[in-house]
C-alpha cells in the first residue's frame, strides 16, 4: 500500500486534498463543440482581428472545406499538421480544419520562430503538410515530398469529412523548451484539453457573447486555452494586433502570463470580469490588484499536464496566494525523492495524475521514462507526470507553489530557492515584479520593477527575512523586464544585460 507510512489522518487528507472532483465531460472532441455553436447561432461573431470579423457559420464552413482538402491530401487520425502562422482569422480556420480532419495541429509563430526551430519541428512531428499564409510561405522549410497549403487562398466548399476520431487522439503537439537545447514535442489529446476547457473552473465561465482576448503566442499552450476555451463556449475571440492593451480593453476574459498581465492596467480594462494567470509565479501585488476588480484565478501546470491542472480563485484578503486544488478529474501528489507521499505541510515535488496527463514526448523514450510513471494511487493503466514544481499542502488543503526543482541553486554551499528571494523582494515598498538569478558560485543578482524601486531597501527586505547567503549582491531596478516570445520573463536576456553592465564598468 503506497500510503502505509503515513498516519491515518494524513492518509485521509492525501486522498481528500489531492483529488479533484469527478465531473462528466460533455464531449471530448473539441471541434464538435464549435460546430454546435455554429448551428445554434450561425451569425454570432466567432472572432475579430484588426477590423475583420468572422461568424461561427463562416468559420465552420471554411474549416469544413479545409478539412476536406486535408483528407484528400491523405491526412488521417493520428497525423500531425503544421500550423505556422501569425495571429489572424486564417489561424483559426487552420486550427479548426486540422481538428475536423482528425489530425493534431502543430503550432509555430512563423514571424518569431527561427528557421532551425521550424526545421526541427517539421522533422520531429513528421508534419508532411504545413498550413501558413501566402505572405509567410517563403519562411517554411519544407523537405521534398511535403505539401504547403496557403490558408488565405479560397477553397471550394466541401462537406466536413467524418474521420473516426476518439478522445485519445491528438489535438495538438506543442514544443516546450528542452533540456538538450532542442524543444521537446508534447502530444496532447482531445480528452486532455476538453477535461480542462469543458468543466469549471477551467471553462472560466465563458458563455456565448463573451469576449475573450487572444494575447499569447500560438506556440504557447495557454494560447489553446484562449482560442479553444472561447470557441468551444460560443464566445467572441478578440485577436490582438501589435497593441495588447487595445484587445484587453474590450475583453470580458483575460488569460495571460503574469509578465503579460503586468503590462496592463486594470482601470483601463473595465469590462474584464475574469482573469487567469499561469506559466510563471505570480507576484502577490499583481494578483491583489486584479482580484479587486475581477474573478482572479492563479493557476499552475506544465504543458505535459495540459495547460494547467490546479486553479485557485484568489481573495485579496487571503493570507497566502496559492495555486489552489486539482481541477476536475485530476490529482496532485506531493512526493519525496523516492516517490512516497509526504505528510501534509511538508515540502516535496508535485506529481500530477488523472485526465490531464498528456500522451508524452514525441520520439524520446528516455525522457518519457524519466518524467512519466505508472500512477500507484489511481492504479490500472493510469500514469502520473513529474512536474518538477515544489509545493506543500496548507492545513486547509490549498497548494503552495514553492518554485522549481531546477530553480534550486547552491550559493556558498547552501541551497537557495530563487523564487523565494524574488517573493520577498516583491513585498518591498513599491516593487511589483522581481527576478533573482545565480551569477556565480557565491553571488545572486536580482532585477526589480519599476525603475524607481530603492535597491538598498529591497536588499534590506531580503536580509531581514532570509539567511545572509540569500541576499542578492546587486538589486537592479528596471522600467520593464524583458519578455520571451511566450510572454515569460527572459532570464537569458537579463544575464546578458548584467554582463554588458560589467563589461562597460571595466
Amino acid at each position: 500500500m503506497p500510503l502505509r507510512h503515513l498516519t491515518p489522518h494524513d492518509q485521509h487528507l492525501f486522498r481528500q486534498y489531492g483529488r479533484g472532483p469527478i465531473v462528466p465531460v460533455p464531449d471530448p472532441l473539441l471541434h464538435h463543440a464549435v460546430t454546435r455553436h455554429a448551428a445554434a447561432a450561425p451569425h454570432a461573431v466567432a472572432a475579430e482581428h484588426e477590423g475583420a470579423r468572422i461568424t461561427y457559420a463562416e468559420l465552420d464552413r471554411y474549416a469544413d472545406a479545409l478539412a476536406a482538402r486535408l483528407v484528400r491530401e491523405g491526412v488521417r487520425p493520428g497525423d500531425h499538421v503544421g500550423l505556422f502562422v501569425r495571429r489572424s482569422i486564417p489561424m483559426l480556420v487552420g486550427l479548426l480544419g486540422i481538428l475536423k480532419a482528425g489530425a493534431a495541429y502543430v503550432p509555430q509563430d512563423i514571424g518569431l520562430a527561427p528557421p532551425a526551430q521550424l526545421t526541427h519541428v517539421v522533422r520531429t512531428a513528421r508534419t508532411r503538410i504545413v498550413l501558413t499564409t501566402t505572405e509567410h510561405a517563403h519562411r517554411v522549410p519544407l523537405p521534398d515530398g511535403h505539401t504547403l497549403i496557403p490558408l488565405d487562398e479560397p477553397l471550394p466548399y466541401a462537406p466536413a469529412p467524418r474521420p473516426r476520431v476518439t478522445g485519445d487522439d491528438g489535438a495538438y503537439v506543442l514544443f516546450t523548451s528542452g533540456t538538450t537545447g532542442r524543444p521537446n514535442g508534447v502530444k496532447v489529446t482531445h480528452r486532455n484539453v476538453a477535461n480542462l476547457l469543458l468543466t469549471e473552473p477551467g471553462g472560466l465561465g465563458v458563455r456565448p457573447g463573451d469576449r475573450v482576448a487572444q494575447l499569447l503566442n500560438i506556440a504557447f499552450d495557454m494560447a489553446a486555452w484562449e482560442i479553444l476555451g472561447c470557441l468551444t463556449h460560443g464566445g467572441t475571440l478578440v485577436i490582438r494586433g501589435k497593441d495588447i492593451a487595445a484587445a484587453a480593453r474590450t475583453a470580458d476574459v483575460l488569460i495571460a502570463t503574469p509578465t503579460v498581465l503586468s503590462g496592463l492596467d486594470p482601470a483601463a480594462c473595465p469590462r474584464v470580469r475574469t482573469v487567469a494567470v499561469a506559466g510563471e509565479p505570480c507576484p502577490r501585488p499583481l494578483a491583489d490588484r486584479w482580484a479587486r476588480q475581477a474573478a482572479f484565478h492563479n493557476c499552475c501546470g506544465p504543458t505535459e499536464t495540459t495547460i494547467v491542472n490546479t486553479m485557485s480563485r484568489h481573495d485579496p484578503s487571503a493570507p497566502l496566494l496559492t495555486i489552489g486544488r486539482p481541477t476536475p478529474n485530476n490529482t496532485v501528489y506531493v512526493l519525496d525523492a523516492d516517490r512516497r507521499p509526504l505528510p501534509i505541510g511538508e515540502t516535496g515535488e508535485m506529481w500530477a495524475g488523472g485526465d490531464c496527463v498528456s500522451a508524452g514526448y514525441l520520439g524520446d523514450d528516455a525522457l518519457n521514462a524519466e518524467r512519466y510513471a505508472p500512477d500507484p494511487f489511481l492504479g490500472g493503466d493510469r500514469r502520473m507526470f513529474r512536474t518538477r514544481d515544489l509545493g506543500r499542502w496548507t492545513p486547509d488543503g490549498e497548494l503552495e507553489h514553492l518554485g522549481r526543482t531546477d530553480d534550486q541553486v547552491k550559493v556558498r554551499g547552501f541551497r537557495v530557492e530563487l523564487d523565494a528571494v524574488s517573493s520577498i523582494l516583491e513585498s518591498a515598498a513599491g516593487c511589483t515584479r522581481a527576478v533573482t538569478l545565480k551569477r556565480d558560485a557565491r553571488t545572486l543578482v536580482s532585477f526589480v520593477c519599476p525603475a524607481d524601486v530603492d535597491p538598498d531597501a529591497a536588499r534590506r527586505a531580503v536580509a531581514d527575512a532570509l539567511p545572509y547567503y540569500c541576499v542578492p549582491e546587486q538589486v537592479l531596478p528596471l522600467a520593464l523586464l524583458p519578455e520571451t516570445d511566450r510572454g515569460k520573463v527572459d532570464k537569458r536576456a537579463l544575464l546578458g544585460m548584467l554582463e554588458h553592465r560589467v563589461a562597460v564598468a571595466r
